[in-house]
């Protein structure tokens, strides 16, 4: 897994990285602009909607809720990620933190609509997902949904079937989604609904009861 100081290098050619695999729809990152689209859609359903984006990158998808009128906040551990990201939204609220950290004091005061984060979590054992996504929950508002995008499967096996198909390009310090067993995780409190977008991606909606 690539550190702080790998991301900021990276940051310059993250985007066209993304392109390629998406256009050879390749793991990773198969049908990444249809698990974007499906996240905005969903922020799009209401105005002027207050939004925090968790690993926010340089902005893709941020930048366009921004240019709908939506208030984004923001945060990845990327200072040239934010940099850039910042160049597309100067009045944005972006903050560099670290999310195995937990949240910034400046996230947990705050109530968000949406809380979106796309290719992020993945980075988060499976067991601190939950927490995370716990943690993320409790600073919706009323009727408010946690929106994930990421490499994801319906079931083990299903990532397993991908897992033979690119052990050559698997990164095996990536803790990647299983519908069933995060919402088995999550418990009764929470509704977890899950969309498979492509063959190693999809979108998870989450809202507490």
């Amino acid at each position: 897994m690539l550190n702080k100081q790998g991301f900021d290098l990276w940051a310059i050619d993250y985007d066209k990285t993304v392109q390629i695999s998406e256009e050879n729809n390749a793991y990773p990152f198969a049908g990444y602009k249809e698990i974007l689209n499906t996240i905005y859609n969903e922020v799009m359903s209401q105005k002027e909607a207050k939004v925090l984006d968790i690993g926010l990158g340089t902005g893709v998808l941020a930048s366009e809720l921004y240019d709908h009128g939506h208030q984004i906040n923001g945060i990845d551990f990327s200072s040239k990620m934010i940099e850039i990201a910042k160049g597309k939204m100067p009045d944005a609220n972006l903050v560099e933190w670290d999310i195995t950290n937990g949240l910034p004091s400046e996230v947990i005061g705050n109530k968000y609509d949406f809380i979106i984060s796309s290719y992020t979590l993945h980075h988060l054992a499976d067991q601190d997902k939950v927490l995370f996504i716990k943690q993320l929950a409790s600073i919706l508002n009323k009727n408010g949904k946690v929106l994930i995008g990421d490499i994801s499967f319906e079931t083990r096996a299903d990532l397993d079937a991908c897992y033979e198909d690119n052990k050559v390009y698997w990164d095996e310090d990536e803790y990647y989604f299983v519908y069933e067993e995060l919402a088995s995780s999550l418990g009764d409190d929470y509704n977890v609904d899950y969309e498979q977008i492509s063959h190693c991606g999809g979108v998870f909606t989450i809202m507490k009861k």
